[in-house]
């Protein structure tokens, strides 16, 4: 488990575990992947190789996790590639077991590769997005699935966060992270506008991944056999998951230091994961239109609530990663023309 992150204890290991029937439990592993406040192990047992995974803290609901839930067993049934959720013997109904305040996932472990950055890997990422997409069209949802993140589009969270970060004082380069959250600002609110006249707020609504990124899927060659991780479920239009993913398999940032990031993405990757989207699901003008803005939201909405709450990035400095993020959002709305051209063609 990474320096800092949640952990499981013994004791808690075997409270949890008691609630299964898996047999003899031969080896438990921490899993050094994901998020870092939601810890999680690889177990061993007689009847199988097995993920357990704690839910953070206080970021979660029962019914959130329940409706996630839902989502996985709605396209598990569709052959859709997700990995099987474990019900307790207390509930054969139960797959989200709730203990002293915490939340717990019981998942049959997948052993896959990750995305090798291939053309073919990405056209299949976007590919399996359209059809995650298409197989949730017509599911029912509560207008809220419990997420309380909502959509990363035209946000009053981003904004608060953005003025929150303007005031941070822990940073000695204060009025320099000023004038950046202003020029994020900026571009944010640019971008969200431009979307709107598109017609962002009649597009239609549906269950959405929210976090369609390289390390939530599995591979065997260039085939996805496992999506991941449904923490960030929401409802709202899918062509933010589209933007979403495209900025995610595009973006270029394989350096330590984000100052040796370049400002351009990959663009041969952003047109082979928009392609294979397109090989099942069409896209109306205005919407392609829209996709770079979409792409300059996620990325400041991103970057900027994890600086706001703690100060950095991951591990990184988040005036040197916010500084980052200027640069490319510049860079695509410089190239707005251009690579909108290119989608259209």
């Amino acid at each position: 488990m990474p320096r800092g992150g949640a952990n499981f204890s013994s004791e808690e290991l075997v409270r949890v575990l008691s609630h299964y029937d898996i047999g003899v439990v031969h080896q438990a592993k921490a899993l050094s992947a994901g998020n870092r406040r939601a810890p999680k192990v690889v177990v061993v047992a007689d009847r199988g190789t097995y993920l357990l995974k704690r839910r953070p803290r206080g970021r979660d609901d029962l019914d959130k996790v329940t409706f996630a839930h839902h989502v996985q067993t709605h396209l598990a049934a569709k052959s859709f590639p997700v990995t099987s959720l474990l019900a307790t013997h207390d509930d054969e109904r139960t797959t989200a077991l709730s203990l002293e305040n915490h939340i717990y996932e019981f998942f049959q472990y997948v052993c896959g590769s990750r995305y090798d950055g291939s053309t073919e890997a990405t056209a299949e990422a976007g590919r399996q997005l359209a059809t995650f997409h298409r197989h949730l069209a017509d599911l029912d949802h509560p207008d809220d699935p419990g997420n309380g993140n909502g959509s990363f589009h035209n946000a009053s969270m981003v904004r608060r966060h953005l003025q929150m970060i303007s005031r941070d004082k822990r940073t000695a380069a204060t009025r320099k992270m000023q004038a950046l959250s202003k020029s994020l600002l900026i571009r944010y609110d640019k971008s969200a506008a431009r979307v709107d006249r598109f017609g962002f707020p009649s597009w239609r609504r549906q269950v959405v991944h929210g976090d369609w990124h390289p390390g939530n899927l599995l591979f065997s060659g260039r085939t996805i056999i496992a999506v991941v991780d449904f923490d960030a479920i929401r409802v709202d239009p899918p062509e933010t998951d589209l933007a979403n993913g495209m900025l995610q398999f595009s973006i270029i940032g394989d350096k330590p230091d984000p100052a040796d990031w370049p400002d351009h993405v990959d663009e041969q990757r952003l047109y082979a994961f928009l392609n294979g989207y397109r090989q099942l699901k069409r896209l109306s003008q205005r919407k392609l239109h829209s996709l770079i803005d979409l792409m300059i939201e996620t990325m400041i909405a991103e970057a900027v609530l994890p600086v706001a709450a703690t100060g950095f990035f991951g591990h990184l400095s988040g005036l040197d990663f916010l500084e980052m993020i200027l640069r490319k959002t510049k860079w695509l709305r410089k190239h707005r023309k251009q690579l909108t051209e290119a989608m259209l063609a």
